[in-house]
């Protein structure tokens, strides 16, 4: 568990069912692998029977019964509607205007959205190699809007990212395992919009490097209900089983 305790579920299970209420029902969403296709899958189950997820192997419409290990789980393509190309899923459907929303992690975000997913420290000599931008620096680029889900502390809140892998300009929501962050409509700049319960500004301000701005309107986000975490669980469940 990260961030603070709340009785009854953790932090990430917060975030993880946040995250999925964002997604609404017939979205095309091109789905990162770890907690964002955790979160897609989520609401696939709950709300959004409807929504189409692409992982960039190539799956159309995969509806995996538990959540897949990389995009290359045997999973994606035995539940898809159809299977294509690598290049074909990029030209056609990524960068000819498909995608609705694409949903992403990284290992280092900046107070623009900007993502890091390639290298901890210098590129030439890096403290950690990272796996890798992939697929997201396109996904970054040519969906419509970017969801990113990361947990937020000052080693991934950054004031400056080691490395640019995926430009942050269509980024419209950040959830933490402590709230939500949303872009400023003038600057860009990421700010504190909504906290999850139990979680404090002072909490969000230190897992933060650079000066976090907080919305004069400060949201509380719902607690996760039964039901979203009956089925968060079992999927989590399902995966561990497996």
């Amino acid at each position: 568990m990260t961030g603070y305790a709340v009785a009854g579920y953790t932090a990430d299970e917060m975030m993880t069912v946040e995250a999925s209420r964002r997604l609404a029902d017939g979205t095309v969403c091109f789905v990162g692998i770890g907690l964002p296709s955790l979160a897609a899958n989520l609401a696939r189950h709950l709300h959004a029977p409807r929504c189409v997820l692409i992982y960039e192997s190539g799956t159309i419409g995969a509806k995996p019964t538990v959540p897949p290990l990389s995009i290359g789980d045997g999973e994606l393509a035995e539940t898809a509607d159809t299977v294509v190309s690598v290049p074909e899923m990029f030209a056609y459907w990524l960068q000819g205007g498909r995608i609705d929303v694409g949903f992403l992690g990284a290992a280092q975000i900046d107070r623009h959205g900007n993502l890091n997913s390639t290298v901890i420290g210098g590129y030439e000599h890096p403290k950690v190699r990272l796996p890798g931008g992939g697929g997201a620096p396109e996904i970054a680029r040519s969906s419509r809007e970017v969801f990113v889900m990361l947990r937020q502390t000052s080693r991934s809140f950054v004031a400056e990212l080691d490395f640019l892998s995926s430009a942050g300009d269509r980024v419209s929501t950040v959830v933490t395992d402590l709230g939500v962050l949303e872009p400023d409509p003038e600057t860009r700049e990421l700010t504190l919009a909504a906290l999850h319960p139990g979680a404090t500004v002072e909490q969000a301000r230190e897992a933060t490097g650079w000066p976090l701005r907080v919305a004069e309107a400060l949201r509380e986000t719902e607690p996760p209900r039964p039901e979203e975490l009956e089925a968060l669980r079992t999927l989590t469940g399902a995966r561990n089983a497996a």
